[in-house]
């Protein structure tokens, strides 16, 4: 007689191997999607492919394929499958690491650096649901924790592996980025993305919207966007913040960034624990506020103690603060609907990112001086701490 599987339906193979793929989901979109792009600038316009507003332009376009990708990636889902949506999209964005490479055009750029934002925003919403749903709710914390340290490892490619490969010359560049993106998109779908079994609310009707405390998550979703703005002027500007405003050159400015990504390792393994230990909202609350104070402490001081402490910490919160959200929205809200909330606050976040960038960046043009970014960061940052603590209180 067969022994009955303890296995819940819908989880792959294993539990870790499926956080690795979720992680390596986030390295590809947010780390190589998104964030390779930045430091290839330089040598795009020293090649004369582009001239600096248009490499700026190619990097806004990026970013408006990003909320597009946040907008549909539920639709895409439901229309097409997790699986299905997801090789597509690994496919995609590899793809539009490698025709980089070839200098055809304004035009051409601009179609793969939207469709690369597209497909990372996508990645970021399905993979995660993907992971989460197919997982023991005890086992939760500790697996996104695994699933969002593939921010961090993308964060430090961005800062290391490519600069490294931009010296070697453009096309070298966008050549190995798009073989790192093959060699992790491969081993991701026959690892365990097509391996993946449907999640049982994917066999079953949409759980009734009457059982979702909507004002709470209102309010979760708006932490989690004021979370987008109040990191911006560290995510942005705090490397040429360093060099310039403080006058301690690039080399110094690099050395601040390397601590900052080693906090964006840090900072899942902290949500992990923290969330086991006291759940994933009142950590979410509380890795807000040390966000807070973490953005605010270069309007106290620019010691190196305080530089060095406001990098790490500020680092750390970033992905932390990402994997408690995430956390917070399974919570609140039934397995079915999880991936569609996910994505509303996905797309949120992208858009107070977006607007927090542009608004930022002409408030430095006017003022020339970071310190008032900071302060507005640290006051964004503050006012996600109350609703995300409004959000605890309600349910």
């Amino acid at each position: 007689m067969p022994v009955a599987s303890s296995r819940p339906r819908g989880i792959t193979a294993h539990p870790y191997r499926l956080a690795l793929a979720g992680a390596f989901a986030l390295l590809l979109g947010i780390g190589l999607g998104r964030f390779a792009y930045t430091p290839i600038i330089p040598a795009l316009v020293a090649a004369g492919w582009f001239s600096g507003a248009q490499a700026a332009y190619l990097g806004a376009v990026n970013l408006l394929g990003y909320m597009l990708g946040a907008w549909c990636a539920h639709r895409s889902a439901l229309w097409l499958g997790t699986k299905r949506v997801l090789v597509i999209n690994l496919a995609v964005l590899t793809l539009s690491l490698f025709t980089c490479a070839l200098p055809w055009g304004f035009v051409w750029y601009s179609i793969w650096r939207l469709l690369a934002g597209l497909t990372a925003a996508i990645l970021t919403v399905v993979a995660v649901s993907a992971v989460i749903v197919r997982v023991p709710v005890g086992r939760r914390p500790t697996i996104s924790a695994l699933v969002f340290t593939g921010i961090g490892l993308g964060i430090i490619a961005s800062g290391t592996v490519v600069p490294w490969l931009a010296e070697h010359g453009v096309v070298q560049a966008w050549l190995g980025i798009g073989v790192i993106a093959l060699v992790l998109s491969l081993w991701s779908w026959f690892a365990v993305w097509r391996h993946l079994l449907p999640a049982v609310h994917e066999r079953q009707a949409q759980t009734a919207g009457a059982d979702i405390p909507r004002f709470a998550v209102l309010l979760a979703i708006t932490a989690y966007a004021l979370d987008a703005a109040g990191i911006v002027p560290h995510a942005l500007f705090w490397v040429d913040y360093i060099a310039r405003e403080l006058g301690q050159g690039l080399h110094t400015g690099g050395y601040y960034w390397v601590v900052f990504g080693i906090g964006a390792m840090l900072g899942p393994a902290l949500a992990g624990v923290s969330a086991a230990r006291i759940g994933f909202r009142p950590a979410q609350v509380i890795a807000l506020t040390v966000a807070a104070l973490a953005v605010a402490l270069p309007l106290v001081s620019v010691a190196p103690w305080a530089l060095v402490t406001s990098s790490l910490v500020v680092g750390a919160m970033i992905p932390m603060t990402v994997a408690l959200a995430a956390g917070s929205v399974s919570e609140l809200v039934p397995t079915s609907r999880q991936q569609q909330f996910w994505g509303w606050a996905t797309l949120a976040f992208a858009i107070l990112q977006a607007l927090a960038g542009y608004g930022f960046s002409a408030l430095y043009a006017a003022g020339g001086s970071y310190l008032p970014l900071f302060a507005l960061g640290a006051a964004a940052l503050v006012v996600a701490a109350i609703a995300a603590a409004g959000a605890l209180r309600v349910h």
